[in-house]
C-alpha cells in the first residue's frame, strides 16, 4: 500500500473538522459579546419606532395601524433580505455577510431620521430591514459552525438575549429622547447607539475557522430552499416563529395606544418603563437553553407557549399590575419559545443549514409583519380583547403543530 505521505501525487487529505469553540475558552467569549453587540445594533434599529408609535402617528397625523407600518415595512424588507444574505454568506462567509449588513443598515438607518413624508421614511425603513437580514441569517448559522456542538444551545439562546436587549434599548431610549426631541431625534440617537454597537461587533468579532465556501454539505439556494419546505418538522420550525413572533409584535405595536386610553390612561413615560419586561425575554432565552439539555427541546418549546399564553390572558384584565404581571409571562414565553425553535432549526437542517436558518427567520419576520399590520386593523375596529384574543389564537396553534409533528425527539 503506498503511503501518501511520501507520494507526490497523491492527494491531500482533507482537512478534519474544525469541532468548535468550547464554553471555556477566550474564543467563545469572543464569539458571544460580538453576537451580542450585533443583536443591539439589529434590533434597537429595527424596533426603535415601536415604543413611540403615538407620537409618530400624531406627527404624521395617520391612523394606528399606519404608523405601525414603519415596523412593517422593515421586517418585510428583513423578511425579503435573509435568503439572498443567506446565499452572499455562502459565498463570502458569515462574517463579512455580518459586518456589510450592520454597516449598510446602520447608513440607512441615519438617511431615514432626516426625511419628511410618510411613504419616503417606509422605503428607507424597508431598505434598512432587508440590511439588517445579513445578521440572522448568517449568526445562528455561524455559531453552528465555529461553536462545539454541546455549547451550540446556550450560545444560540445567549444570541437570542442580545437581540432582546436590542429590542429593549431601542424602544426605552426612543420615548424620553421623543419626548425632548420629538420622535425624529429619538430614532437619530437609537442609530447612533446601533453604530456603537456595530463597532463593537467588527472589532471583537473571532475570524470563522468553521466555514467552507465550497463545502460538500450545501446545496444550490433553491434547492436547499425546496429540501427544507419539504420537511414537516422544519416546517412546523418555521411556523412557531411566524405564529409567536406576530402576537408578540401585535401586543407591543398597539398595547402603547391601549394603555394611554381608559381605564388605564397611563403616560408615556409610564408605558416606557413597562418596556422592561423586555427583560424577562433577555433571562427566559438564556434559561430555554439551560433547561433544554435537561429537558429537551420540546417539553421546554411547550412550557414557554403555555406561559406566553397565561400572560395574553392576564392583560386582557383592567388592573395595571395585573396587566404588567402579564407583559412579562408573556415577554419570558415568547423568547423561551424562539430561542429553542430557532437553535433547533440549525440542529435538524443537516443539508443547505443556511437556508433553513433563514428560512426560520423569513417566516419569522412575515409573522411580525402581516400580522403586526392585521392586528392593528382588529385593534382599531374590534378593540384591544380581540387583538388578545387572536394573539391567543395564534400561539395555541403553534404548541398544537409542534405536539403534533416535534414529539418524539429525544435528541437535546
Amino acid at each position: 500500500m503506498t503511503d501518501s505521505r511520501s507520494d507526490p501525487d497523491a492527494s491531500p487529505a482533507p482537512p478534519a473538522p474544525w469541532p468548535g469553540h468550547t464554553a471555556d475558552s477566550r474564543e467563545f467569549r469572543q464569539v458571544l459579546v460580538a453576537l451580542t453587540a450585533a443583536g443591539v445594533a439589529t434590533f434597537a434599529q429595527l424596533y426603535a419606532p415601536q415604543g413611540v408609535l403615538p407620537r409618530i402617528a400624531e406627527g404624521l397625523q395617520v391612523r394606528p395601524d399606519q404608523a405601525a407600518l414603519l415596523i412593517s415595512v422593515a421586517t418585510i424588507g428583513l423578511a425579503a433580505g435573509v435568503l439572498p444574505w443567506s446565499w452572499l454568506s455562502d459565498r463570502f462567509g458569515r462574517v463579512w455577510a455580518m459586518k456589510v449588513s450592520l454597516i449598510l443598515a446602520t447608513l440607512l438607518g441615519l438617511a431615514s431620521t432626516a426625511c419628511t413624508g410618510l411613504e419616503p421614511i417606509l422605503l428607507l425603513r424597508a431598505l434598512e430591514g432587508f440590511a439588517l437580514g445579513g445578521l440572522p441569517a448568517a449568526a445562528i448559522t455561524y455559531l453552528n459552525e465555529e461553536v462545539h456542538p454541546a455549547s451550540a444551545p446556550m450560545a444560540a439562546a445567549i444570541y437570542v438575549s442580545g437581540t432582546t436587549l436590542g429590542g429593549l434599548l431601542g424602544r426605552v431610549v426612543a420615548v424620553p429622547v421623543a419626548d425632548a426631541l420629538g420622535w425624529r431625534g429619538a430614532l437619530l440617537c437609537v442609530t447612533l447607539i446601533a453604530a456603537v454597537g456595530t463597532a463593537v461587533f467588527l472589532c471583537s468579532v473571532p475570524a470563522a475557522r468553521g466555514f467552507r465556501s465550497g463545502a460538500a454539505h450545501r446545496l444550490p439556494v433553491l434547492r436547499a430552499v425546496a429540501a427544507s419546505l419539504r420537511r414537516p418538522d422544519l416546517l412546523v420550525l418555521f411556523l412557531q416563529g411566524f405564529l409567536l413572533m406576530g402576537g408578540l409584535v401585535s401586543i407591543y405595536n398597539y398595547m402603547t395606544f391601549h394603555l394611554e386610553g381608559p381605564p388605564f390612561l397611563l403616560a408615556p413615560a409610564t408605558v416606557a418603563l413597562l418596556l422592561f419586561s423586555y427583560l424577562a425575554g433577555t433571562g427566559s432565552a438564556s434559561l430555554a437553553g439551560w433547561l433544554a439539555r435537561r429537558r429537551g427541546r420540546l417539553a421546554v418549546l411547550c412550557g414557554a407557549i403555555a406561559t406566553q399564553m397565561l400572560g395574553g390572558a392576564l392583560m386582557l384584565g383592567t388592573a395595571t399590575a395585573v396587566f404588567v404581571v402579564g407583559l412579562v409571562l408573556f415577554t419570558a414565553g415568547f423568547f423561551a419559545a424562539h430561542a429553542i425553535a430557532a437553535g433547533w432549526v440549525g440542529h435538524r437542517a443537516t443539508v443547505g443549514r443556511s437556508q433553513a436558518a433563514s428560512l426560520y427567520n423569513l417566516f419569522y419576520y412575515a409573522g411580525s409583519s402581516f400580522f403586526g399590520w392585521f392586528c392593528g386593523l382588529i385593534y382599531v375596529f374590534a378593540g384591544w380583547p380581540a387583538t388578545v384574543g387572536m394573539v391567543l389564537g395564534l400561539a395555541a396553534l403553534s404548541g398544537g403543530l409542534a405536539v403534533w409533528q416535534l414529539r418524539g425527539e429525544r435528541q437535546p
